[in-house]
C-alpha cells in the first residue's frame, strides 16, 4: 500500500483536514433540509411550519424506501460486478430501478386517494390541515422522482463515477435553496412554493441519473429487466437496517408532534420543529466528522496498527469533545438567534422554542459522542454493535422519553426527552467501548 494517504501518522490538523469535505458536505445537506422550514417560517406563518413537520413522516417513508432499494442492491450488484457477471450485475440493477419507479408511482396514487385520512392520522388539526394538504398534494407529484434519486444516488459510485453523485446531491440542495426563496418570497407562493421548490430539487438527480444510465455502455447501464424475486428480497434486506433508521425518525417525529399538540397547541408543534431542524444542523456536523475519519479508523484495525489507532481514537475524542462544548456553549448563549431565524421575537413560538433551546441543547454535550461510537464501530466491520448503538440511541431510548417524561413534567418533559435518552445513551456507549478496547485499541 505504498502512498497510501491512509498510511500515515495523523496529526489533530491533517486527520480534521482529511474529514473536512465530508463535515462541509453533511452540513450542506442539514442546510439543505432546513431551507424550507426558514422561509416557511418567515414568508408564509408558523402554522406552515408546524405542517411541514406533521407531514414529515411521509418524507421519511419515501426516503426509506429508495435507501433500503439503493443500498441493500448496491451490495448484491456491486458483487456481481467482481465476480465478472456483468450482465446479471445489469439485468439486477434494471429489474430494481423498475421496481423503486413503480413503488415511486403507487405511493403517491395511494397517498392522494386517502390524504386527508393520512393527514389527520399524522396528528394535524383542523387549523394545520390547510397547510398539510397544499404542501403534500404538491409533493406527491415527486415522490417519484424523490425514490428513484435515493436509489440513484448510492449506485453512483458502484458504476464507477462517485463525484457524480456528489455533484448532483449540491446542485439539487442549490437549486432547492435559490427555487425556495424564488417561489416563497417572491412569487408568493406559500407553502405549495416550499413543496414545488424541494420537488424541482428531486428532479435534478433523477434526470440526470436517467440520462446516464440510459446512455451508458459502460459496466452498469439499463438492459431488459428480468423478475427475480430473491434479488428483491435479498436488497431489502440488506438495507433494512437504513430502513429502520427512517422509520425511526418518522415515528418519534408523530410522538413529539402528537404530544406537543395535546399540550400546547399549533404553537407547540411550531416550537418542536425549530428544535428538530436545529438538532439535525448541529449533529450533521458530527455525522460528518464520524464518517470522513472512518477510514482512517477501518485502515488502522486492518493493518493491525494499534499505536496509530489509539492516537487517531485519542484525537477523534478530544475533537468530538471540544466541538460539543462549543456548540452547547453557543446553544446557549445564541439560543435567541437561532430562533430568530425562524420566527420574529414578537411571535408567541419564540419564548417557547427560545425557553425549549435552552433546556433541548444539553443534548449535544453527548450526541457527538454517541454518533461518533456507533460510526466508529461500524468501521471496525462491527456492524451488529453499530445497529445496536444506533437503534438505542434513535429509536428505543428516545421513545420511552417522549412517551414517559411529559407524563411527569409536562413540557419540560419534551424539552428533557433528547438529553436524557442522549445522557443515558452517552452511558451505554462508554461501557460498549470499554468491553471492547482491548480487541480494537
Amino acid at each position: 500500500m505504498d502512498n497510501n494517504v491512509l498510511d500515515q501518522k495523523w496529526s489533530a490538523l491533517s486527520l480534521l483536514c482529511f474529514a473536512l469535505p465530508t463535515i462541509f458536505m453533511m452540513m450542506f445537506m442539514g442546510l439543505y433540509t432546513i431551507v424550507d422550514t426558514i422561509f416557511v417560517a418567515q414568508f408564509v406563518n408558523t402554522d406552515a411550519l408546524s405542517a411541514i413537520n406533521i407531514v414529515s413522516p411521509v418524507i421519511n417513508l419515501t426516503v426509506g424506501i429508495g435507501t433500503m432499494i439503493g443500498t441493500g442492491g448496491n451490495a448484491i450488484i456491486s458483487y456481481k460486478i467482481g465476480a465478472g457477471r456483468n450482465q446479471e450485475a445489469k439485468e439486477d440493477f434494471t429489474f430494481l430501478m423498475s421496481v423503486a419507479a413503480g413503488i415511486g408511482v403507487v405511493v403517491p396514487i395511494a397517498g392522494t386517494i386517502w390524504i386527508d385520512k393520512i393527514i389527520y392520522a399524522l396528528g394535524a388539526s383542523e387549523q394545520l390541515f390547510p397547510y398539510c394538504k397544499d404542501y403534500l398534494s404538491m409533493l406527491f407529484l415527486f415522490i417519484p422522482a424523490n425514490v428513484i434519486q435515493t436509489v440513484f444516488t448510492n449506485l453512483f459510485v458502484t458504476a464507477g463515477k462517485p463525484g457524480m453523485g456528489l455533484g448532483l446531491l449540491v446542485a439539487a440542495g442549490l437549486t432547492n435553496i435559490i427555487l425556495d426563496y424564488i417561489f416563497i418570497a417572491v412569487c408568493g407562493f406559500g407553502i405549495c412554493g416550499a413543496a414545488l421548490g424541494t420537488g424541482c430539487g428531486y428532479l435534478i438527480p433523477t434526470v440526470v441519473g436517467l440520462t446516464f444510465f440510459i446512455r451508458s455502455r459502460e459496466t452498469l447501464c439499463f438492459t431488459k429487466p428480468i423478475w427475480k424475486w430473491n434479488v428483491l428480497k435479498e436488497s431489502c434486506l440488506n438495507g433494512s437496517s437504513e430502513m429502520v433508521g427512517q422509520l425511526s425518525s418518522a415515528i418519534t417525529t408523530f410522538l413529539f408532534n402528537i404530544t406537543m399538540m395535546n399540550l400546547l397547541g399549533e404553537n407547540g408543534v411550531a416550537a418542536i420543529t425549530i428544535l428538530i431542524f436545529s438538532q439535525f444542523l448541529f449533529n450533521a456536523l458530527y455525522i460528518g466528522f464520524s464518517i470522513g475519519v472512518a477510514p482512517v479508523i477501518g485502515f488502522n484495525y486492518g493493518n493491525g496498527n494499534k499505536i496509530q489507532q489509539k492516537n487517531v481514537f485519542q484525537i477523534c475524542i478530544k475533537f468530538i469533545f471540544t466541538v460539543s462544548l462549543l456548540l452547547f456553549v453557543t446553544s446557549q448563549l445564541g439560543s435567541p438567534y437561532i430562533i430568530r431565524l425562524f420566527v420574529s421575537d414578537v411571535s408567541a413560538v419564540y419564548e417557547l422554542a427560545v425557553n425549549g433551546f435552552r433546556i433541548f441543547s444539553f443534548g449535544f454535550l453527548f450526541s457527538g459522542f454517541n454518533l461518533f461510537i456507533s460510526s466508529m464501530f461500524t468501521a471496525l466491520s462491527n456492524g451488529k454493535i453499530s445497529a445496536i448503538l444506533s437503534f438505542l440511541r434513535t429509536f428505543g431510548l428516545l421513545v420511552g422519553c417522549i412517551l414517559l417524561l411529559p407524563l411527569i413534567w409536562q413540557v419540560t418533559g419534551v424539552w428533557l426527552a433528547v438529553p436524557i435518552a442522549e445522557g443515558i445513551m452517552f452511558c451505554i456507549s462508554i461501557l460498549f467501548l470499554l468491553r471492547y478496547k482491548e480487541k480494537y485499541m
